[in-house]
């Protein structure tokens, strides 16, 4: 596993010393968020990579854990893709995945152990105070972002995992200097091999140390929009994966995109009035759509499928089911209930998303021309009432 200095260093440049004409312009809000972070990530990347070494000495079997049948769930931002992913996580009996505290708190294998070790004794000796004291913690902070629900106990996008080795697309989120960054959204297209190689050995070690520290979860499962210009990659890797991709109307998916991804920098940057990064939304979501079914239909198997989001909203157990007995997943006895609640829950989600296509600077016509092959496969409408000013969406 390696560590990609050189960009981190050259991030930090840009930071403090290079960001005019950038979204990352220092303003006071930008140094106050720099400050803090540079005051605590670089000693929590010392722990964690000082746990990475005690796993080796003494959980050296985490090395040769076998990753069976993953399930990936790909496609575009805002496309379904947490719903059916924090769904699945719900069948504990079946599947497993990384929730925000695995990513960001405990990546490695003795730091899950230790978490495992404490909770036992909050539980045992404590009457469980800590464990309280923790989901009331998580309510008051996480629990007030809006526009996707997130908590320390949910599963998350692990492509966040490689800030730890600074080397992916969050860092790139974090820190907009394009032309620092090898360019993640073509993955598969834009980064040399050994570069690839470096990426996906050490986010496979993540999923083998998950594995081997929970041990009796079946499967791991995945949700990862950002896996999508890395499907040949990720094939590569998990020779044994599925694959699942999500289709959703462009005319949903791409204001909902452009909303959420501006609303998720402006947490950590200052960049202004309006709506920015058209153009490179533009470009990533018409490759995140491309690119994967490109692969997909040059690699018919049973171990891939598409799966349109209409579909998967008006008929989720049916579509839940197919693809567990095709991929060969065991269908569990309480699994309608665990979907019932589950679609109960996101109906019950209200979205802070508030956006028009005018704002953007898009129209319904534009939309449609540039993602023509993408309506036409997937017959999707091209309506005339336009995406409403403010909408409901799922839990995406």
């Amino acid at each position: 596993m390696k560590y990609n200095f050189r960009l981190f260093w050259r991030t930090f440049y840009r930071s403090f010393f290079d960001n005019k004409n950038t979204p990352a312009r220092l303003t006071r809000k930008r140094l106050l968020f720099l400050i803090l972070f540079y005051s605590v990530w670089p000693l929590g990347a010392l722990m964690h990579w000082f746990f990475f070494w005690l796993d080796d000495i003494l959980f050296p079997a985490h090395k040769t854990h076998v990753v069976e049948k993953p399930l990936f769930i790909l496609g575009n931002l805002r496309s379904g893709s947490t719903f059916l992913q924090r769904l699945l996580s719900r069948d504990d009996q079946t599947f497993t995945s990384l929730t925000t505290w695995d990513i960001y708190l405990t990546p490695s294998v003795t730091q899950k152990k230790i978490t495992q070790l404490i909770s036992r004794f909050d539980k045992k000796f404590l009457n469980g105070i800590l464990h309280k004291w923790l989901y009331a913690f998580d309510k008051a902070t996480l629990g007030k972002i809006k526009i996707h629900p997130i908590s320390f106990f949910k599963p998350e996008e692990d492509e966040n995992i490689h800030l730890h080795i600074w080397d992916g697309y969050f860092v790139f989120f974090l820190f907009p200097f394009a032309n620092e960054f090898p360019n993640y959204q073509h993955f598969d297209e834009a980064l040399a091999p050994e570069h690839k190689k470096r990426i996906m050995t050490f986010y496979k070690s993540m999923l083998q140390r998950h594995m081997y520290a929970n041990k009796g979860k079946k499967y791991f499962v995945a949700k990862n929009p950002a896996f999508s210009p890395k499907i040949e990659t990720l094939a590569e890797f998990f020779p044994d994966a599925r694959i699942l991709y999500l289709a959703r109307n462009p005319l949903d998916m791409l204001p909902s995109t452009v909303s959420w991804i501006n609303y998720a920098r402006r947490q950590f940057t200052d960049p202004g009035e309006g709506y920015l990064y058209i153009d490179e939304i533009l470009d990533m979501t018409q490759h995140w759509y491309r690119h994967p079914l490109r692969y997909l239909d040059s690699h018919p198997s049973p171990r891939h499928l598409i799966v349109s989001y209409d579909d998967l909203i008006q008929r989720p157990e049916a579509v839940i089911r197919g693809f567990y007995e095709q991929f060969g997943y065991p269908d569990q006895p309480g699994l309608p209930i665990i979907i019932d609640q589950a679609v109960k829950e996101t109906l019950a989600f209200k979205s802070d998303h508030n956006y028009s296509l005018e704002e953007m600077g898009f129209t319904r016509e534009q939309i449609i021309e540039t993602y023509k092959d993408i309506f036409e496969r997937f017959n999707f409408e091209t309506r005339e009432d336009l995406v409403p000013v403010k909408q409901v969406e799922l839990d995406m």
